[in-house]
This record gives structure tokens, sequence and C-alpha cells, in this order.
């Protein structure tokens, strides 16, 4: 991944955070199968970045975060391919989704279909009151394949997601708001601002703790209450041997604010 030269993806290391940019604005940034590469090396390189505590992702200009996949390059594949480009894509999402740096969607605009998807991997999404969101997929006689039908039911619940995916209407930032899709609503205006506000608060806290809460959630999710517990249990252990738990601690009886090394 590290030789993918950035043709629809724009990435910005600004120490603490980057910033990965889906820039197709002609096309209202929709995925097609290079564009969904250059996103995996971009968080790839994100991630192997020990300057780098947080991930952003965005699209270009004020339209769309992602307003879908690009519907001409599905329109040319076989059922094969189509099922390929679908376990590609998941695979790219997978990887956001268990990160062990925090990853923000900052949801701009349109973020149907293929972007929805993204946004839903992330691990939080903070949206301008401009930004729409829906799986359409049934309006082209298709399913959600990036994980749409899995994440989504997770977040919201089987009903909800199912209104969302069968009746492939669009969803206002409020209404995705009220249904605990997104985390925080903003003026448009204000979006990069708030966003920049999170990183900050982000990057302050321990990283080895983000990555292990990331963990614990994520992986407990998928699995029983018991054994979510018991993973629980191990990564607070484990928290234990860290530089960032002795520096957390002795800062907090020290009052004053810790300053985490990430070991």
């Amino acid at each position: 991944m590290s030789d993918v030269s950035f043709q629809n993806v724009r990435i910005d290391l600004q120490a603490p955070g980057a910033w990965i940019v889906i820039n197709r604005p002609e096309k209202r940034n929709a995925l097609d199968r290079r564009t969904i590469l250059e996103i995996d090396s971009a968080v790839a390189m994100s991630l192997a970045d020990p300057a780098i505590r947080v991930l952003v992702l965005t699209g270009s200009g004020d339209k769309a975060f992602v307003a879908g996949a690009d519907i001409e390059e599905m329109s040319r594949m076989s059922p094969a391919e189509a099922q390929s480009f679908s376990r590609s894509f998941q695979e790219c999402l997978d990887r956001i989704e268990r990160a062990g740096k925090p990853v923000l969607a900052a949801v701009n605009g349109f973020a149907l279909g293929g972007g929805c998807e993204l946004a839903l991997a992330c691990h939080m999404r903070i949206a301008s009151d401009t930004a729409r969101f829906g799986q359409p997929e049934v309006s082209l006689g298709l399913i959600p394949g990036a994980g749409g039908t899995q994440r989504l039911s997770r977040l919201i619940g089987r009903g909800r997601a199912l209104e969302w995916i069968l009746l492939g209407e669009m969803v206002d930032a409020a209404e995705a708001y009220r249904v605990g899709v997104v985390n925080r609503v903003v003026a448009a205006s204000a979006l990069e601002q708030e966003v920049r506000g999170w990183v900050d608060r982000l990057s302050a806290r321990s990283p080895l703790a983000l990555a292990r809460s990331i963990e614990a959630v994520q992986s407990g999710s998928e699995t029983t209450l018991a054994e979510g517990l018991r993973l629980e249990a191990a990564l607070f252990g484990l928290s234990f041997a860290t530089e960032d738990m002795r520096e957390g601690t002795r800062a907090f009886l020290e009052k004053r604010k810790a300053s985490f090394p990430g070991r």
C-alpha cells in the first residue's frame, strides 16, 4: 500500500491529526476501486506515523462527504467482480473500524450508500447541519455491500436500520443525531473548527488507553457480555504496565495536567 500514488485522495499530516480528504468533487467524491485503495493506503500511512494520534476522514467541497460508490464503474461489473469489490471495500472499512487510533468522520454533505458505510466504520461522526445520510441501494436494485446491513443495525437497532435500508430515503443530520448515528451536529461553517477541537481533546489522552478502549468496545460488541467483560478486565490489567498509567495517576494526585508518552 505504501507504493500507492494519490490521485483521488489528499492526505495532510498535521500532527497530532491526519486529515484524509476524498477528492473527486466532480463526482461528489464517489468511491471507485482506486479511491478505496487510496483511502486504505492513507489510513495505513497515518496509523504508522507515531506523531499522528487521531485520523479525520472527510470529503472535498461543501456538497458531499461521499455521495456513494461510483455507479458508472459498478454498472460494468459482473456478479463475481461485484462480490470481489464488496469484499475489498469491506476489508478497507474493517481496518478503519479496528484502527488503534481514533478515527473521526467529518461529514460535510451527502453521505449516501458507500459514503454512509464509510462514515459508519469510523469511531465517531461529526456532521454539518447540511449533511444527509442514507442507504439508497434498493433504488438501484441492490443492497448495501460495504457493511451497511451490519454496522447500521448494530448502531441503531434492527428495525430502524431496516427502515433506512428498505425505504432507501435520505435522513437529515438532526434525525441522524437523534437515532445515534451522529455524535454532534454543527453549522457547516463551524465543522472544521469543531473537528479540530475533537482532535486536540483526543490527542491529549493516553494513546494506549484510547487504543484499548476502542478494542474493548469494538471486540466486546461482537461477543457475549461475559466474554466482553473478560476482555475488558484483561485490557484493564495491561494498562497498569504502562508509563501512561503511571503518568496519569501521578498527574491526578499532583493536581496537574498529564503529559502521556504513549508507552
